[in-house]
């Protein structure tokens, strides 16, 4: 990394609530460099020529499909990009192993998830807690795809409390083993996997221990295996229950250290939800470029529907959708990148650099989950809208897209647990002094009582008024959530209602800033005109979450508040969502919609 950008002051995980970030320090898909250009290109001809022209076959229900497919990506070392090159892996950095997840997963939901419980939570544990002889067992066979993993968190009363699990280890008398007895669910990847990631308690540890099961089926060591689950989408990913009686593992392959598991857990999530929001991007690409291509040549009333308003509304809105949850995924992705970078040159290794990159930006890394997650549900449901009757056959593949989307709402923490979790991080950052809250709300909460400026701003330059609205979408935030602070101190976390309405308002702030800076930096160096439809996305996408911030924010205030400040703050609310200029919406959906069509699918990235 260059000394420019180690002194570069690169916003902690948060900060873009308080601080302003200029366009020219986001990261954008229009800075791939030539090797991520040629990994993503390289990725996308494994998708199409292995899985998408298969995708009836991820519909029956075959497993051994998906299994031959993780092992074809695995000789192309697709499974390793995350993986150091000292165990056979690329060795690449955080935004290539992005934008590998990206492309790799828009084709059908069964594989992603194999890849996605293989790549992260079944290889990521041992390479960043593993000790050397560990890594050295395992990491290379996962990384070649000449083992697959999975990993065993999930229990019939351990969901979102993840911690409360009921499987134990036991250390046997002569100490070179545990034995381990319990029952996993929901375990991705079980049927074909040669190695699990296994949580368990010893004795009565306040948290749970990581441990690595090797399993054989030949050599059971105690393992069952349930039936595959009957799912409602991803069809071919295994999916079982793991039954360990009795289960001998020994000593040396604790993960970590004993009652690190949740650790371990928690930390492995906060990678899972940024990939996961990955995970959900080409998926939205490819569903809009076979709606496109379907109103182009679908006639009726002797037009193609893709000529119709209410068509050209969906387009439109699922277009920006996707460039808004693009530009904001690597946004997030880089400034992890980079911040693993900075510990690497202070002297961590690259376990703590990886580690404590990722925990910097974890609530970006909820945002992103829920945002995307949402955002793909929504592109497929129109998606067989557009289709009409032929949407809902089997014969095409928005129907198993639809279904497919559902998961990732509930992968990686349900996205209430998310929306909570990435308020709740923010106020505990606001409390160790890493992102300064106060002062900010405290500036807010004076300027309600002031007399606001009626002078007329200049809004000639490109974005001068969006970016605006923004900063006073962030002053919205300030206000609900200083006050709420202030109304219920430490018990706020108990009122889930209002945690819930402060995440979406946080969540648009994110989204919408992402946005309009990709956009911004864009128009700077390759000129406006050539950005004319991505203002126009960035325009829509902010209109839509200024909508949503009102409606949200309202929703706190009333819910909490009480007389004089109950109106001071809705007036607040109205002063700090007001447009000068309204957009044009129609005409933005419009522009949008027919570039689309004329391009016959998304062609923005």
């Amino acid at each position: 990394m260059s000394t420019e950008t180690l002194n570069k002051d690169i916003l902690r995980g948060g900060q873009f609530l308080v601080k302003e970030t200029k366009a020219e320090d986001v990261f954008t898909p229009e800075d791939f460099s030539e090797e991520q250009k040629m990994m993503r290109d390289s990725t996308k001809e494994f998708v199409d020529r292995e899985l998408w022209a298969h995708w009836e076959k991820f519909e029956s229900k075959d497993y051994a499909f998906t299994a031959e497919c993780m092992k074809k990506a695995g000789e192309l070392g697709l499974l390793g990009v995350a993986v150091p090159e000292a165990y056979d892996g690329l060795g690449m950095g955080f935004v290539s192993t992005m934008l590998v997840c990206d492309y790799i997963s828009g084709a059908t939901g069964s594989f992603s998830t194999a890849f996605g419980a293989h790549t992260g939570i079944g290889t990521m544990p041992i390479s960043l807690y593993g000790n050397e002889e560990q890594k050295k067992k395992y990491v290379s066979k996962l990384a070649t795809g000449e083992w697959m993993g999975a990993y065993c968190l999930t229990e019939p009363g351990a969901g979102s409390d993840a911690n409360s699990g009921k499987t134990k280890a036991v250390l046997s008398d002569d100490g070179k083993h545990y034995s381990i007895s319990g029952q996993k669910m929901w375990i991705s990847n079980a049927g074909f996997c040669n190695v699990m990631i296994v949580f368990a308690r010893i004795e009565d540890d306040k948290n749970i221990t990581g441990f690595i099961v090797e399993y054989d089926p030949n050599n059971t060591n105690g393992i069952s295996l349930g039936d595959e689950e009957k799912k409602l989408g991803i069809h071919s990913s295994s999916t079982r229950q793991v039954f360990f009686s009795d289960t001998k593992v020994p000593v040396e392959n604790m993960l970590s250290e004993r009652g690190n598991g949740f650790k371990i857990a928690m930390n492995a999530l906060n990678v899972g939800r940024i990939k996961l929001a990955a995970a959900c991007l080409d998926a939205q690409r490819r569903v809009i470029g076979e709606a496109t291509k379907y109103a182009n040549e679908r006639i009726q009333f002797k037009t193609p529907i893709m000529n119709f308003g209410a068509i050209k509304s969906k387009i439109a809105e699922m277009a920006t959708n996707t460039y808004a949850d693009e530009s904001a995924s690597y946004r997030a992705a880089k400034n992890i990148e980079d911040r693993i970078a900075i510990r690497q040159a202070e002297g961590n290794t690259h376990q703590e650099a990886e580690l404590k990159g990722v925990e910097e930006y974890a609530i970006e890394c909820s945002i992103l989950k829920v945002a995307v997650s949402e955002d793909v549900q929504n592109t497929t449901d129109e998606g067989i809208q557009i289709f009409g009757g032929m949407g809902f056959s089997a014969d095409t593949p928005m129907e198993s897209a639809w279904r497919d989307a559902r998961i990732s709402r509930i992968y990686e923490g349900t996205n209430e647990i998310n929306r909570m979790l990435a308020v709740g991080m923010l106020v505990k950052k606001a409390m160790k002094g890493h992102v300064d809250l106060l002062n900010p709300a405290m500036k807010v909460a004076d300027e309600l009582t002031g007399i606001p400026s009626f002078d007329t701003p200049d809004y000639s330059a490109l974005f001068a008024e969006e970016k605006e609205i923004i900063a006073k979408m962030k002053k919205v935030f300030l206000m609900v959530a200083g006050a709420a602070m202030q109304k219920f101190g430490p018990q706020l976390e108990e009122h889930q209602q209002l945690l819930m309405a402060a995440s979406d308002i946080l969540i648009e702030i994110y989204m919408a800033e992402s946005t309009i800076l990709r956009t911004e930096k864009n128009a700077k160096r390759f000129g406006e005109y050539s950005q004319e439809i991505q203002i126009a996305m960035s325009q829509l996408y902010l209109y839509n979450a200024v909508d949503i911030v009102i409606k949200k924010g309202k929703e706190g205030i009333v819910s909490f508040a009480e007389g004089d400040e109950q109106r001071m703050m809705l007036m607040g609310l109205k002063r700090f969502t007001k447009y000068a200029n309204q957009p044009n919406v129609v005409a933005l959906r419009t522009k949008i919609a027919d570039k689309v069509a004329a391009e016959n699918g998304y062609c923005f990235s």
